[in-house]
């Protein structure tokens, strides 16, 4: 359920694939995307991306239940992604919800279809957020706009994510990954050095 393609190249692809549960994380799932983010240390860039009409609905329900919602492996996962060297983009193929946006805020460029939606409706289910979210939601939208979503529980459209500076561009779903592998072309180029010391300049 997740596809991971290391690419020659150094372009890894990390693929959240179970349409059919709208990508909803599972325990299982999330330790795989954890464990895969930190082995992509040694990857050039990575593109996080989802198969189907939504990005993640965030912990699937029934593990949701059993305390996935509250699980550290959320933040684990974040933490490993935020580390990543080089260039991290993501990819979002519809639409982001719940503690899967963790994993969106801690990429350095995220791109969306046109008919994503953003929400995270942490603070009705009665759960805190994982402690990065936050901190990094504020820092692309601002404070008050993260308490909007945060707090107001609402429902952000692509246009509005694109406006407020959550996603940087909205594209095409069939272009979404082409775009992507471009955006990181000159990362895969770049001198590896030459590549982590300009992203540590602009952190």
């Amino acid at each position: 359920m997740i596809a991971v393609d290391r690419g020659a190249e150094g372009l890894w692809t990390i693929t959240l694939d179970r349409p059919d549960k709208a990508n909803s994380l599972t325990a299982e799932m999330l330790e795989t995307l954890a464990e895969a983010a930190e082995s992509a240390q040694a990857a050039r860039a990575v593109v996080l991306t989802g198969t189907g009409k939504v990005f993640s609905a965030g912990a699937d329900l029934e593990a949701a239940k059993a305390g996935l919602a509250v699980s550290p492996l959320w933040e684990r996962l974040s933490t490993a992604i935020a580390a990543l060297p080089g260039l991290s983009v993501c990819a979002l193929n519809g639409t982001l919800a719940g503690g899967a946006m963790g994993m969106a805020l801690a990429c350095d460029i995220r791109i969306a279809v046109p008919g994503a939606k953003f929400f995270y409706p942490v603070m009705k289910l009665g759960f805190l957020p994982q402690p990065s979210d936050p901190g990094r939601l504020a820092a692309l939208v601002g404070p008050a706009r993260a308490r909007l979503i945060l707090m107001g529980g609402q429902k952000i459209t692509a246009e509005e994510a694109l406006a407020f500076g959550l996603i940087e561009r909205i594209v095409e779903p069939d272009a979404l990954i082409g775009t992507a592998r471009e955006i990181c072309a000159d990362t895969l180029a770049a001198k590896p050095e030459i590549a982590a010391g300009i992203k540590g300049m602009c952190s």
